[in-house]
């Protein structure tokens, strides 16, 4: 497979503040990389800074042979990068509707695949962001990010604070955006099984560097290794 997203010795942060030292990971074309660690080791610091939302110190950053590092946000939408961020930025005081349609590029996902995908949404078509639950605002977010036709989906903890029902709502989503349509992802969650079923490749962050790469599946299968780098206490 062919290399989409190559990151090398990444160092980015806030304002002086230094978050990130030295990360280096890649994601292959079609696969969906897990990103685990314990809070504040750096993962939403790393999707922030793919995005374009941090402090860039060093360090490269390509996707698809594109150099992003310097570019400013909606330049990286362009290239390719569709973002969720944690605070979801969905136009609240828009419809549905027209949070899809305003960011819509041309492309393979149309604001009707979108509504395939997510009922609910089509059901709220016409309802403002206000009106939404939590979940469906999720929904929203992701929906947004695909309709923008982006080469990377970055998922910064989708189903943090959810109902169970919308958790597996969303997974399956994820499931299919990834693995039945193929479009490449790296995706920060804090229930780590939950999301190594659905990934091909594993790395944890701690203190802001990258301390174990494998396969999604030698994690799940050695989960003595998993608590370790996480710092859960047996």
């Amino acid at each position: 497979m062919a290399e989409l997203l190559r990151v090398e010795n990444l160092q980015a942060g806030y304002g002086e503040a230094v978050v990130l030292n030295g990360v280096t990971v890649s994601v292959e074309q079609g696969q969906t990389l897990a990103l685990l660690g314990r809070n504040g080791t750096g993962k939403t610091t790393f999707m922030n800074t793919l995005a374009g939302a941090t402090q860039y110190v060093s360090g490269s950053i390509q996707l698809g042979g594109v150099v992003l590092h310097k570019m400013p946000q909606h330049q990286r939408a362009a290239a390719g990068i569709g973002w969720v961020p944690q605070e979801r930025n969905i136009f609240k005081s828009l419809t549905v509707h027209e949070n899809l349609t305003a960011v819509a590029r041309h492309g393979k996902w149309t604001t009707e695949s979108v509504y395939q995908m997510f009922p609910r949404l089509a059901e709220r078509k016409t309802n403002l962001g206000t009106q939404l639950s939590g979940g469906e605002q999720q929904m929203l977010a992701v929906g947004r990010a695909l309709v923008l036709n982006p080469k990377l989906l970055l998922l910064d903890e989708p189903l943090e604070g959810l109902a169970p029902i919308i958790v597996q709502e969303l997974l399956q989503a994820i499931r299919r955006i990834t693995r039945e349509e193929g479009l490449s992802a790296i995706i920060v969650e804090q229930h780590p099984q939950t999301i190594l079923k659905i990934s091909d490749t594993a790395a944890v962050l701690d203190r802001g560097c990258v301390v174990h790469t494998s396969t999604a599946q030698t994690l799940m299968e050695q989960p003595e290794l998993l608590n370790k780098l996480l710092g859960v206490a047996r």
